[in-house]
């Protein structure tokens, strides 16, 4: 689970078989899904599943549904696990994970990365045409699948989600070079960027469960706030890693939001802390326009203030609220196992 990321107790090992059951139900859903007429859009297809890495949208689909089921515990002991994950539950997975694929290969293009997954990127590959046609080609597939199912509010889930996700790459472009980005700006565009889908994806997963009219359910409330949360945890975490990071155990391009005058919360909380701060916005610069010589000085500069601990705080904070969430759901194995993710998103190092 999350590519061995996380240690699963005994105790919770038969919630964790029929997860992993279904992760395989959404990988055969994912690639049929994908199946083309056309060789070149198969080939390509097939390179864009190796981006396939911590599977954490799905996977949060298929946990958040049997989370979600007050009747875990008996169905677990019965064996019952048809009961527990069903269709709905890993097309769902399926679609989240199509939506944030495309986002992968659009993101690609915007930050001209060179490396995903330790592999080639589609656009050093293909260029920039192909792989924003590819995006495109992967979110209309990832809506025909969703309109399988029999109810109209995951279409309109994943389609609200995919919008704000949009929304929230404008308001970062917007704010590219500007080196005055307050807080607030920069958890709007992290709440629309990344946890507008993870939450999307907890929510769905509850709904593939409770039901699809269930949207008000304090359950299905429960699971959707504790997603938000953990997207923005998550978020945070990548934004250190882009900045301490190294491209062999990161697996992607690092280094890009400087690069592309991306402030992240590191620099936002070390600009706002800094005596240096004159220093600080010259090499901040001097990086955005191609020279990276001085991004160990501006690495140093940043420690000095404490800016990663109070990063990792402030992730530490959002999964704590994620957590605290959790009690609002029916008690069972399902809430030790989201836990355990919670706590892992902030302590991987990829």
């Amino acid at each position: 689970m999350m590519q061995g990321v996380v240690q699963i107790p005994e105790e919770l090992k038969s919630l964790e078989d029929i997860i992993a059951s279904g992760f395989g139900a959404v990988e055969r859903i994912f690639a049929e899904q994908l199946v083309s007429d056309l060789d070149p859009v198969d080939e390509m297809c097939e390179h864009v599943e190796r981006y396939r890495g911590k599977m954490l949208r799905p996977m949060l689909v298929l946990l958040c549904g049997a989370a979600a089921n007050p009747d875990l515990v008996k169905l677990l002991e019965s064996g019952s696990s048809d009961q527990i994950m069903t269709n709905a539950h890993t097309v769902s997975g399926a679609v989240c994970e199509m939506v944030h694929m495309a986002t992968l290969v659009h993101d690609d293009v915007l930050d001209e990365a060179e490396i995903r997954r330790r592999g080639k990127t589609i656009n050093a590959l293909k260029g920039n045409e192909t792989s924003v046609i590819l995006g495109d080609y992967l979110i209309a597939s990832a809506y025909e699948l969703c309109s399988t199912l029999d109810s109209p509010i995951p279409s309109r889930i994943v389609g609200k989600a995919s919008a704000v996700m949009c929304s929230g790459e404008l308001l970062q472009l917007h704010n590219r070079n500007n080196y005055q980005l307050d807080e607030p700006t920069y958890f709007e565009i992290l709440k629309r960027k990344t946890a507008a889908l993870i939450g999307a994806a907890c929510e769905l997963g509850a709904l593939s469960t409770l039901g699809f009219d269930q949207q008000s359910h304090p359950t299905v409330q429960a699971l959707l706030g504790f997603g938000t949360d953990l997207g923005i945890a998550f978020q945070i975490q990548d934004d250190v890693l882009d900045l301490t990071g190294t491209e062999a155990t990161v697996g992607k391009s690092v280094g890009k939001d400087l690069e592309k005058g991306k402030l992240t919360y590191p620099l936002i909380h070390h600009l706002a802390n800094s005596a240096s701060k004159t220093r600080s916005l010259e090499l901040i610069e001097a990086i955005s326009h191609g020279d990276e010589s001085g991004l160990p000085e501006l690495l140093e500069l940043v420690k000095h203030t404490g800016s990663i601990e109070a990063t990792q705080q402030m992730a530490l904070s959002f999964v704590d609220s994620a957590k605290e969430r959790l009690n609002d759901i029916p008690d069972g194995p399902g809430r030790p196992m989201l836990q355990l993710i919670a706590d892992a998103v902030i302590s991987r190092s990829h």
